[in-house]
C-alpha cells in the first residue's frame, strides 16, 4: 500500500490493514526478521504515534498464502512477538501492546486454536476457509 493510499485511508476513517510477510526463499535462509522489518519501517515509520494506532498489521508469510503450507505455531509467534518488539522500541510499549497483530497465512479450522493461542497473536485473517461457512465457523470458535 502506497503512502498516499494509507494517508488517504486514515483521513477518511478508513482501518487499512498493513499486510507484511516473506517469500520462502527469506525464510529458507533465516532473513525473516530483517525483511519484515524493513517492510514496517518503509512503509509505516513515517506516521505519527497517534495515526499508526489506527491500523491493524497482519502477518502473512507469502509461502503460506493459498499453498496448503502455514507457519507453526512456532513460527508465527517468534514473527509477531518480533514485531512487537519492533513496534515497541518505535512508538513505545504501551502501543505495541494495543496493536492489533493478526496471522494471516492459510488459516484453516485445524490450525486456527493452536496459532490463535500464541501469546503475541491477536487473531486471524482468513482468507479462502471464510467461504466454507462450517470451516469459518470452527475458526471464529476456536478464538473463545
Amino acid at each position: 500500500m502506497g503512502f498516499a493510499r494509507l494517508e488517504l485511508c486514515l483521513e477518511n476513517g478508513i482501518t487499512p490493514i498493513f499486510c507484511c510477510g516473506e517469500p520462502l526463499s527469506i525464510r529458507d535462509v533465516g532473513a525473516q526478521n530483517s525483511y519484515v522489518e524493513t517492510q514496517l519501517r518503509e512503509a509505516l515509520f513515517h506516521l505519527s504515534e497517534t495515526q499508526f494506532r489506527k491500523l491493524v498489521i497482519a502477518y502473512e508469510p507469502i509461502w503460506a498464502i493459498g499453498t496448503g503450507k502455514t507457519a507453526t505455531s512456532a513460527q508465527a509467534q517468534e514473527m509477531h512477538a518480533h514485531i512487537r518488539g519492533m513496534l515497541s522500541r518505535k512508538f513505545g510499549k504501551a502501543t505495541a501492546d494495543e496493536m492489533p497483530i493478526l496471522y494471516g497465512g492459510s488459516v484453516k479450522a485445524g490450525n486456527a486454536r493452536e496459532i490463535f493461542h500464541c501469546p503475541d497473536v491477536d487473531g486471524g485473517l482468513v482468507g479462502g476457509a471464510s467461504l466454507q461457512a462450517a470451516e469459518f465457523l470452527t475458526i471464529i470458535r476456536s478464538l473463545k
